[in-house]
């Protein structure tokens, strides 16, 4: 069994300012739909939830986010949804969830809605920070999770650039997983050639260890600018998080009990001027959390400053951070896993 979901697959984002927004932003969910072969009902949900959180941005905010891609899931055909804002927030969430319920002298349906017509749902809310909600819509019944992984990851090009040169993947094989996460130098267009050779490393090798992915990688990065790239290679029967990292992607390990583990990366460039790859170890239970980011992200963030937050979606997490730790200077990278249950 080997899957993998990486930035490959397209993810569109669309600014929410005006009415005219909302438009924009369901017909490229409906384009998604059409591409991934969603029947007329399930496009219309998909329609339905677009519609009215974008709605809800514009109602409660004035304005934010909404991003509109295929489920970063290794388990079934889906689309992931993902609105996120700096408005005034929900001071009490549960009741906000209940039909009928509005502060904006609406029907009250909008956030109900939400949940009942996704088949995941998750939402994060701060009083005066703002709010994020994740929504994903199936196209068939999925089979079971054959990754015993969790994925959030947003990732955005500079301002004035198409294409972003940061990437990343996971890869879900017999008895584990390999993650990556690539920062290709500079911007534009052969900044995202290194990173999307780096990704063919791993499609190459999904199995790899840390170490020996980086090695792949070095190699296939020749011909490119070359990255600041980190890997990782979780063993489910050891519980085990094995992590090599030349450049700046920054990232730690949050265990169930809350600690947080920094992992260390050397100096070099992924491609041209690596001079050490050294594998470190740490424990990784279930439950646990890895993130990593490129330095289109500050370092100062710290996951403590939001109650709650820890143990809600990894695109949750992602999203939180992106929207309040983003530089905008530079292409940037957000990739947060979280592994479940126990598999052997």
């Amino acid at each position: 069994m080997e899957t993998l979901i990486s930035s490959r697959t397209p993810q569109a984002v669309f600014a929410i300012q005006h009415p005219s927004d909302v438009a924009a932003v369901r017909r490229a969910g409906q384009k998604l739909a059409d591409t991934l072969g969603y029947g007329e009902t399930r496009a219309g949900q998909l329609a339905l939830i677009i519609t009215e959180a974008a709605t809800n941005i514009l109602k409660h905010a004035g304005a934010g986010d909404i991003h509109v891609g295929p489920a970063q899931s290794a388990s079934g055909v889906g689309i992931d949804v993902l609105a996120m804002d700096k408005g005034p927030g929900i001071v009490d969430l549960a009741y906000s969830l209940v039909d009928g319920v509005s502060t904006a002298g609406t029907a009250g349906t909008g956030l109900g809605a939400l949940r009942r017509l996704s088949d995941e749902f998750d939402v994060f809310s701060e009083h005066g920070k703002g709010s994020v909600f994740f929504m994903r819509l199936w196209r068939d019944e999925p089979p079971p999770d054959p990754c015993g992984l969790e994925v959030g990851a947003l990732w955005t090009p500079m301002a004035g650039e198409e294409e972003c040169g940061d990437g990343w993947a996971v890869a879900c094989t017999a008895g584990g997983a390999s993650l990556l996460a690539a920062d290709g130098l500079g911007h534009g267009p052969e900044a995202a050639r290194a990173a999307n050779a780096a990704i063919g490393a791993i499609e190459q090798r999904p199995a790899a260890e840390a170490g020996a992915l980086m090695q792949a990688a070095h190699e296939a990065l020749r011909i490119t600018r070359g990255a600041a790239m980190a890997t990782a290679r979780l063993d489910y029967a050891s519980d085990e998080l094995r992590f090599a990292g030349v450049g700046n992607i920054a990232g730690c390990v949050i265990g169930a009990d809350g600690a947080r583990r920094s992992l260390v990366s050397h100096n070099g460039i992924v491609g041209h001027n690596m001079r050490k790859v050294q594998e470190f170890a740490l424990p990784f239970p279930p439950e646990s959390l890895c993130i990593l980011h490129s330095d289109g992200i500050q370092t100062q963030w710290d996951l403590d400053r939001y109650p709650g937050l820890e143990g809600r979606s990894p695109a949750l997490i992602a999203a939180v951070l992106m929207r309040d730790y983003i530089r905008r200077r530079d292409d940037a990278l957000v990739l947060v896993v979280r592994r479940h249950g126990v598999r052997r």
